[in-house]
């Protein structure tokens, strides 16, 4: 890991009777990233998205749908979104999804989403495996920028009238663009951990990492703290 990471962020235990000897900060908030992150992952997606716009996988798929001018920008957008929606379908949720959400609403800690999904698959999710949870504010693919730039982290930090930016929140994602949105925005950073980002868990952006969401809720207890850089 980079020697250059930023010092490790940690908030304070949200089971009160552990004390907080270290005087940590208290966690204001947790944005979650959708597809890999509440739901699990359907990457077969972006192959067919290079395909439908016929660009490499080194080329990322907005950027290159943003460079386009009109009418080719609506098409190449409804053409991921044919894409998306299919895909839909076959949604699942991640292990530990209900129990994490218990834990949070029971301990009253607010929730944003910042994805770069359209609106479609995120409402799909949410009414389907979280009826009456609450996330707000919703950040999709109609924000702009994107991860892994933090403007969307800090659109929900503004929300919640923050004065600090992404300080006191944690981002939880699968990939490289939620843990670099993260970092940028001054928030600490967990991955969910799958076959597929083993990589991610040693890189400098990544603050700590766990294997099924309801895995968070021991962390939150006990005081959250990200791993040391090495």
């Amino acid at each position: 890991m980079s020697q250059h990471r930023r010092q490790a962020k940690r908030f304070a235990p949200l089971d009160t009777s552990k004390g907080n000897e270290a005087g940590a900060p208290p966690l204001k908030g947790i944005v979650f990233d959708v597809d890999g992150t509440l739901c699990k992952p359907q990457n077969y997606m972006f192959s067919q998205m290079r395909a439908a716009l016929s660009i490499p996988k080194s080329t990322d798929i907005l950027d290159y749908i943003h460079s386009l001018p009109e009418p080719a920008q609506s098409q190449a957008q409804t053409a991921i979104r044919a894409i998306e929606r299919a895909a839909m379908i076959e949604q699942e949720p991640q292990p530990g999804l209900d129990a994490l959400m218990e834990y949070l609403e029971m301990r009253k800690i607010r929730m944003g989403l910042c994805t770069r999904n359209f609106d479609g698959p995120v409402m799909h999710l949410l009414q389907k495996f979280l009826p009456g949870k609450t996330f707000s504010p919703i950040v999709t693919r109609d924000f702009r920028p994107p991860k892994p730039d933090p403007a969307g982290i800090l659109h929900i930090a503004k929300a919640w009238e923050l004065d600090n930016g992404g300080e006191g929140l944690i981002m939880v994602g699968d990939s490289i663009d939620d843990m670099t949105a993260g970092h940028k925005a001054g928030a600490a950073t967990i991955l969910l951990a799958n076959e597929s980002n083993q990589d991610l868990k040693g890189h400098e952006h990544t603050g700590n990492w766990i294997e099924r969401l309801d895995d968070l809720i021991e962390l939150l207890e006990v005081g959250f703290e990200e791993r040391p850089s090495e």
